[in-house]
């Protein structure tokens, strides 16, 4: 396993916010980052500008960022590959790169969500799509942390988990810079579910704040938000105590309270009385919680699991159940213990 920071063969695949911001972290330490792109024009304005003008404006890219839109060139041979997708073209984008992945290569994804079709998370999906890649390999990036903010250089903190601590501790060694704090996790699916259903609750807080509800709504919103995720965490196995980590309570906070959330500028927007449809329509960024919040609702009523605000977002993206109605719902369920389910 290669542990030579400076000497370390890295490929990031995706060039989104979250994509661009994490590879120009790893090629400001002194990495040299192959950088794959799917968009051609993204491609030549960090050639000519040093700038991702789509997806990240504003910041300058280092010139140890090697941009290209030829997948195979830019995973080959690495000792690791960050995969940064949207969630829906995971399992595309990863199949393509399967046949030229080393398979001593780390495989580390940052990318946020569950797959509609086999509710699968991410790396669930990697496990799939790349086969000659050890489980113990592959590992998950996750935490409260804006794109935008990361390239700023604010202080961040995230955890990796991995199956391996091996593996883990590699990550954590190579993403570590005085700005951007890692921690490291054995949790896979904690850390992942955590990352994916605060997106669904995010919107249900983006619509509180589109309704101009109050500072006393959000804050229930985000307990009983978390208490459903820990709820779903533990049906799959997750670890209770990722919940109150980094992953869980720290992403969930971010996301539902952040004007950089994308997941809440959606809910808002909707709250304020615009489509679904329209609120799409106006943006290149994804909003994972759109497609997630079908996946979880589907999830959880195949596992038998109660998440009440969860279904009712997901009844407002796809149902056209007016967020008045869905809040009436909430309130007027049958009275209960707080920690009862």
């Amino acid at each position: 396993m290669q542990t030579d920071i400076e000497t370390a063969k890295i490929a990031v695949v995706g060039a989104g916010s979250w994509g661009t911001a994490l590879a120009n972290l790893l090629a400001s330490k002194g990495c040299k980052v192959d950088f794959w792109v799917f968009e051609p024009e993204v491609r030549e304005q960090i050639l000519k500008d040093r700038e991702n003008k789509v997806f990240l404006p504003g910041f300058v890219l280092s010139e140890n960022l090697f941009p290209s839109n030829d997948l195979a060139k830019v995973v080959s041979g690495k000792d690791m590959v960050l995969i940064v997708v949207p969630s829906h073209v995971m399992r595309r984008v990863s199949a393509d790169m399967a046949m030229f992945l080393s398979t001593q290569s780390i495989v580390v994804c940052a990318s946020k969500g569950i797959e509609n079709e086999t509710h699968l998370t991410m790396s669930g999906v990697l496990a799939q799509t790349l086969p000659d890649i050890p489980e113990n390999q592959i590992a998950v990036l996750s935490g409260p942390s804006f794109a935008k903010e990361v390239a700023a250089k604010v202080p961040t903190a995230v955890t990796v988990a991995s199956k391996s601590r091996t593996t883990a501790g590699f990550v954590q060694q190579l993403f570590a810079a005085p700005h951007f704090r890692v921690y490291t996790n054995d949790d896979m699916i904690g850390v992942e579910l955590g990352g994916s259903v605060k997106n669904v609750i995010a919107i249900a807080a983006g619509l509180i704040d589109g309704l101009r509800l109050g500072l006393n709504t959000r804050a229930a919103l985000i307990t009983r938000g978390l208490a459903e995720i820990r709820r779903l965490g533990l049906k799959m196995g997750a670890d209770p105590q990722t919940f109150s980590g980094l992953a869980g309570i720290g992403d969930l906070v971010l996301t539902c309270t952040g004007d950089l959330s994308r997941n809440h500028t959606v809910g808002k927007k909707i709250g304020e009385g615009k489509t679904l449809k329209d609120i799409l329509s106006e943006t290149r960024t994804v909003a994972e919680g759109v497609k997630t919040a079908k996946s979880v609702y589907d999830l959880s009523c195949k596992l038998g699991v109660e998440m009440p605000i969860s279904h009712e977002v997901y009844h407002i993206l796809y149902d056209n159940t007016s967020p008045q109605e869905a809040l009436y719902r909430l309130m007027t369920r049958d009275l209960r213990h707080e920690t009862e389910g």
